[in-house]
């Protein structure tokens, strides 16, 4: 079936979609119909919990719930984003900016199903929240898979304008095809059917952001559920075996100004190897076990594989062991704004997949326990 997308206008919106089991109906409704009541959900990704509700804003955040008959409703807050659906591994549709409310999938074949819902889009702006999740009759969600791999990282992380024909984007073209359930971290995840975490800023480098605007890098943001520097992000149930991390190109690929903190790119240098390092060895401290996978471009003429090499020498100085340097050259860069594009997505998947299986005994770490809050 193709994947459509939908915006949501109109309390009496309805669209068709036709899958190979039976037809499947979204719409906008005004309540909750009798007797549904609250799902249990499994959540992958950072959330802050409001009730049966979810507050999130890192990009990639992921919903499963289980539950038998033939329909399954949610609500969408407030705030711009794209959800793709999907109901037993098959796309129902993709909600562009829906309208804030109440959502209907129904026309299922009676009996047990699986609704899983994507966020797609980047939420820089401010928040976004997606719950309840109602059903006539509840079924556990899925289960925790055994694998888990967190991605750390920027626009590249984020799938920024992947899904672009073109190089050449508004900020609206930006907005709407940008997608993280097509980028390199969702495709190594179903690789290795893993569950995953997508914890990346469009812009934000390890010291220094793109072109020197003020935010907190990425490292700053990184302890927070929410980019709002106060709801410190609750990790105490995800434990990856596999971190991914891709940082620098924020920091390098616009001059220096004047007036920024750096009298030169040498000073720029140091500041960024030294914050490298510690960001690595501080999510050492939380992952003892973890793989650790630095990656690269060639993007500023080698200066960031360059810098992300030093880094990975002085982490090796000092004693790390399980972590592995992958630069990746040859890219298109044929996305919005010359980012990568949908081929260059599955090159870095199969660079950094490489640097993965040479390790294979990283998935025999411990016992990974429950990596979602549940509703």
């Amino acid at each position: 079936m193709t994947r459509r997308r939908l915006a949501g206008v109109g309390i009496a919106l309805a669209v068709m979609s036709v899958s190979a089991a039976s037809p499947q109906r979204i719409e906008r409704i005004a309540a909750v119909p009798a007797p549904m009541a609250v799902l249990p959900v499994a959540v992958h990704g950072r959330v802050v919990r409001d009730g049966d509700a979810f507050v999130r804003q890192w990009p990639g955040s992921y919903f499963e719930a289980g539950f038998a008959g033939p329909a399954v409703v949610f609500r969408i807050g407030s705030g711009e984003v794209a959800l793709h659906l999907s109901v037993d591994g098959v796309a129902v549709e993709t909600l562009v900016k829906p309208a804030p409310g109440l959502y209907r999938i129904d026309g299922l074949a009676r009996g047990r199903h699986r609704l899983r819902i994507e966020v797609a889009s980047e939420s820089q702006a401010g928040p976004t929240r997606i719950g309840p999740f109602y059903a006539a009759q509840a079924a556990a969600p899925p289960a925790p898979r055994t694998r888990r791999i967190e991605f750390i990282g920027d626009s590249h992380t984020v799938g920024y304008g992947v899904t672009s024909a073109t190089r050449d984007c508004s900020e609206d073209d930006v907005w709407r095809t940008t997608d993280t359930s097509q980028g390199f971290g969702a495709l190594l995840a179903r690789r290795y059917r893993a569950d995953y975490q997508v914890n990346a800023i469009s812009g934000r480098g390890v010291v220094r952001n793109y072109d020197g605007f003020a935010a907190d890098p990425l490292p700053d943001a990184y302890p927070y559920a929410l980019f709002d520097h106060r709801t410190p992000a609750a990790a105490v149930d995800w434990h990856p075996q596999v971190i991914v991390i891709a940082l620098g190109t924020n920091d390098f690929t616009t001059p220096l100004h004047a007036g920024e903190r750096w009298p030169d790119r040498a000073a720029l240098h140091a500041d960024y190897e030294a914050r490298y390092v510690r960001f690595v060895q501080d999510l050492r401290r939380r992952a003892p076990q973890a793989l650790i996978v630095l990656w690269a471009t060639d993007m500023a003429q080698g200066e960031i594989e360059a810098e992300v090499a030093k880094v990975t020498a002085r982490l090796r100085a000092a004693g790390e062991r399980r972590i592995a340097y992958v630069p990746v050259d040859g890219l298109a860069f044929a996305g919005c704004h010359n980012h990568p594009s949908l081929a260059d997505q599955t090159v870095i998947a199969t660079r950094i997949a490489a640097a993965i299986d040479a390790q294979p005994q990283v998935w025999t770490a411990p016992a990974v326990r429950r990596s979602a809050p549940r509703s």
